[in-house]
């Protein structure tokens, strides 16, 4: 039979259709969405029902790296600077020392257990090095909980900064594998030129995104957000043609971006939220397609033994090193310890090896599959009960993607303040894009000479244009007035008048 457009669309319609029912039922009973949509894929494979005979490292490959681009992406336009800050040294140490840790310490015992070369079990250390904190929060929301402290933004930052530094370990090692006559200390120029290359060019592209989205006039607001994407394409593929870290300077050039003011932020955001579900789930599909079932049981033994030294000794032992040099309670360590589930990523990157044809190859694929999977099973299912026993969970904050996101779902929750343009003010002229409104406020509308505008970062403001501001609490309401040349405790005043109105 032959295949069609017509037959390829049906096809992946109804995988998508269902993937995403499937999502709802996760999202419902706390069952990990990486189980689900990869189960799909196996279930719609040549040795499922499906019977779609898929075999293609390269399709998979290009289409994981494609995925990755966009998942990096939008995680590093959902990181808040402000909440990063505080944190941002422990979660460098262990997106950076911590993987290194993990990738030796699981390679290491690799070795001894199986028939791998030394540099074959770093491989596939390396590998597994890089955790999914996506899985992560999809179970800590359906399960509304909401984690103390900063465990949060720490999580968040060593997720979408581990990735790269798993690459490039994943990349030099298994040059070390196709070229034996290397040395080891051969990986470090390889090293330092992927890093700190991935590094400049992702800063250089964040400002330049910045630039671009807030002075060309494209005329559409639809066209905004496939400016951005170009930006991040080329942000990747420029930095690989000069040999540098791709994903690294996706993510980092989304952070410096995401936490600047520019012009439709909120319909940009939306569309790389939506585009990283749609990738996720493309992603979990193929990687279910490329799966022969059949092949994993003669591995399970040496995979769950693997993995049970990945979630018990090697995850928390990077953990308590990386974060020696940091005051943190056992507790916390213990329970981002348990969070080290492995996602997609290492999947995509076991087609490397495959790609490469190096000895065991397979092997490497099927054991890595496995290490996922019951990662996930195992420590996923179990994450709101061990937040709970450890007293890490804030049951009185409900679990939220974002404060926006909070008030403009409950309008109760919501603070309204009209503000009229006076000459003091010191915005008149200013874009809205200029003034670096705070993200926990928008300006819902302008009232100017008679008529009602609906706003966007592009909009100048004019002399005795009032504006309609909302806030999800006082302290927002408090540097929006910032922005204004206005006094926090009359801003604070003018708000609880309001609240008791």
């Amino acid at each position: 039979m032959n295949i069609t457009p017509d037959h390829f669309l049906l096809v992946a319609s109804i995988l998508l259709l269902f993937s995403l029912l499937a999502g709802r039922t996760s999202y419902k009973y706390g069952v990990p969405v990486l189980l689900l949509f990869i189960g799909i894929g196996m279930l719609a494979g040549s040795e499922g029902i499906g019977k779609i005979y898929f075999d293609s490292p390269v399709i998979t490959q290009f289409i994981g790296v494609i995925a990755l681009n966009f998942i990096l992406f939008s995680g590093g336009l959902d990181t808040e600077w402000t909440s990063v800050k505080p944190i941002v040294r422990r979660g460098i140490t262990l997106s950076t020392l911590g993987v290194i840790l993990t990738a030796v310490s699981l390679g290491l015992f690799v070795w001894w257990l199986t028939d791998l070369t030394i540099y074959e079990s770093l491989l596939l250390g390396s590998i597994v090095s890089s955790t999914d904190a996506a899985a992560v929060f999809s179970i800590l929301r359906s399960k509304k909980i909401s984690l103390k402290y900063n465990l949060r933004p720490t999580l968040e930052l060593e997720s979408g900064s581990n990735d790269p530094m798993a690459y490039v370990l994943m990349i030099s090692f298994l040059g070390l594998v196709v070229n034996q006559d290397k040395g080891f200390l051969s990986i470090i120029p390889l090293f330092l030129s992927q890093m700190i290359i991935g590094a400049l060019t992702g800063y250089a592209f964040g400002r330049i995104s910045k630039w671009l989205v807030n002075n060309i006039k494209l005329g559409y607001e639809g066209l905004y957000p496939v400016l951005v994407i170009t930006m991040m394409v080329l942000s990747f593929s420029i930095t690989q043609l000069l040999r540098g870290n791709g994903f690294l300077a996706v993510y980092l050039s989304a952070v410096y971006f995401g936490n600047q003011s520019f012009i439709h932020k909120r319909t940009i955001l939306k569309v790389f939220d939506g585009m990283a579900w749609l990738m996720q789930i493309v992603l979990f599909l193929t990687l279910g397609l490329l799966v022969f079932p059949s092949e994993i049981p003669p591995v399970a033994g040496t995979g769950l033994l693997i993995s049970l030294f990945l979630i018990l000794v090697s995850r928390p032992l990077s953990v308590f090193i990386s974060l020696s040099f940091f005051k943190i309670s056992w507790r916390e360590k213990v329970f981002i310890s348990w969070v080290g589930l492995r996602g997609a990523v290492p999947i995509v990157f076991a087609t490397y090896p495959l790609l490469a044809g190096i000895r065991h190859s397979d092997f490497i694929f099927n054991i890595v599959f496995f290490i996922s999977v019951s990662s996930v099973l195992i420590q996923g299912t179990t994450l709101p009960m061990l937040a709970r026993w450890l007293k890490l969970d804030n049951k009185e904050e409900e679990f939220r993607s974002s404060p926006l996101d909070e008030f403009l779902e409950e309008p109760k929750n919501a603070l309204l303040q009209e503000i009229v343009i006076q000459p003091h003010h010191g915005v008149d002229g200013k874009k809205i894009v200029e003034m670096h409104f705070p993200r926990n406020a928008i300006i819902a509308m302008i009232q100017r000479d008679g008529q009602y505008l609906t706003p966007n970062g592009n909009t100048r403001l004019e002399l005795n244009d009032k504006l309609f501001i909302l806030s999800g609490s006082i302290e927002g309401m408090r540097d929006v007035m910032s922005c204004f040349n206005e006094q926090g405790e009359a801003c604070a005043q003018a708000v609880e008048s309001t609240v008791e109105a």
